[in-house]
């Protein structure tokens, strides 16, 4: 994938636009585009957290110039957030990549559909906030683990709650920079390098998507572009899942005819 910048610079493009209008989906649309060419899921994952640093410093910073962050959504989120980072990127670092490609493909549908069914929601809960510290973990983890799924998990939820969808997107754009921090290090200690192609292009993508996004934002409805990011992210992973299954497929097959053909006359 040596003339591989300009496809990340598109995926960093269409992330961000999609990150910037909705606060989320980032993560796991940067990783189901590169889970789609055939990049592995440890390193789609130690990429975009790595292309994250930049762009959830630059959120979060504008995030709390604007006011829009509450001290105890972000309190609650931070340390079990880092935590679930930390252990999901460990997990992610020290099991085979095509193994585990098949259950991030599938991981990736779920929060494909997941958004599907947030866009389709009407009505509006009374305002709840237990289970922030649980949510926090369990967004850290799967974020770490499937290459993004911190906002569709933890924004979503939260939002869908009956919470302020400002001071919601606010907190949790703060605390994804500490948790793309801690798994960033993690996947930094454990692979030695990161592909830096890949780092590159979605920041230079984002950069670019970042000013347009915020201008767009002000006039596209929500819900359709939730819709078309949902049927996106289903397309792509069932297409990831469809190859995948029919490498496996085709390889059993070679190890079967190999088999046989070892076999004494």
């Amino acid at each position: 994938m040596d003339n591989s910048l300009p496809f990340f610079i598109l995926a960093g493009f269409i992330a961000q636009m999609i990150d910037g209008t909705l606060g989320m989906a980032y993560g796991v649309s940067c990783s189901t585009l590169m889970l789609s060419i055939g990049v592995s899921p440890v390193v789609a994952s130690a990429s975009v957290h790595m292309a994250e640093l930049f762009t959830t410093a630059v959120s979060a910073f504008c995030h709390l110039k604007a006011g829009n962050v509450d001290k105890e959504f972000l309190k609650r989120l931070v340390i079990p957030g880092v935590i679930g980072g930390i252990i999901g990127a460990y997990i992610l670092c020290n099991v085979n990549g095509e193994a585990i490609k098949p259950f991030i493909s599938l991981y990736l549908l779920g929060m494909g559909i997941l958004i599907l069914v947030k866009a389709a929601r009407k009505h509006q809960p009374e305002p709840k906030r237990n289970h922030i510290g649980r949510l926090g973990f369990l967004g850290g983890f799967v974020d770490a683990i499937g290459g993004g799924g911190w906002g569709p998990v933890v924004t979503s939820t939260l939002v869908a709650k009956g919470n302020s969808p400002r001071f919601v997107i606010g907190s949790v754009n703060v605390a994804e920079f500490f948790v793309a921090a801690a798994t960033s290090a993690v996947f930094l200690v454990s692979l030695g390098s990161i592909y830096l192609n890949a780092v590159i292009g979605l920041v230079i993508g984002g950069m670019i998507a970042a000013p347009i996004a915020a201008k767009a934002c002000k006039s596209v409805q929500p819900k359709p572009l939730m819709v078309a990011v949902g049927i996106l992210i289903v397309c792509l992973s069932v297409r990831t899942i469809y190859q995948t299954a029919g490498s496996t497929l085709i390889a059993t097959q070679n190890a079967a005819i190999a088999g046989l053909n070892a076999l004494p006359h």
